[in-house]
């Protein structure tokens, strides 16, 4: 896995993280016990930290990365799904940030909230725990619980930590 130091902060990942060999890990980044990050991902931290909590999953080509006096935090158990940008945002314990979506400064993601594909949340807007939320820019649709959104917020966490660890075991590099 590409690790890069920058002006002296090196990324620090737990040896139970998987990180994908195509990953590109830069800076003052922290990857907790059990997270993930997939193929393709960029984790800049070079103004600011970002932290990949504990098994939370960075799927394929999503980049994280943070401005001056700011971080980045994705949460325990939360999901950044395919080709996201989140950038100086907060996200909640398994919370959903589906395909496609950007999540901007200052925005702060909720405790098991799902942000739809290909959604836009704005800088500095708040979405609540436990709500789905859509559109460009994200507006709050409906509660996540007793929907059919509620089963990808559940199913998530655990179906990519296992993934993960078959992931950490079996990929070997072909020539």
């Amino acid at each position: 896995m590409p690790l890069y130091s920058f002006e002296g902060k090196s990324p620090r990942v737990h040896p139970d993280a998987f990180v994908a060999p195509t990953a590109t890990i830069v800076g003052d980044v922290e990857i907790e016990a059990g997270a993930s990050v997939w193929y393709g991902v960029v984790i800049r931290a070079d103004y600011s930290p970002v932290i990949v909590r504990t098994g939370a999953n960075v799927q394929d080509n999503s980049v994280l990365h943070g401005g001056p006096a700011s971080h980045t935090e994705i949460g325990p158990g939360a999901t950044v799904a395919h080709l996201c940008v989140v950038h100086s945002a907060l996200l909640g314990e398994e919370c959903l940030v589906a395909n496609g979506c950007t999540v901007l400064d200052g925005a702060r993601i909720g405790a098991h909230a799902l942000v739809a594909a290909h959604s836009l949340v704005a800088a500095n807007q708040f979405v609540p725990e436990g709500f789905l939320v859509a559109g460009s820019p994200a507006e709050i649709k409906r509660p996540v619980e007793g929907s059919p959104a509620e089963m990808w917020v559940r199913m998530n966490p655990p179906a990519y930590a296992e993934l993960a660890q078959r992931h950490l075991r079996t990929v070997k590099r072909l020539d």
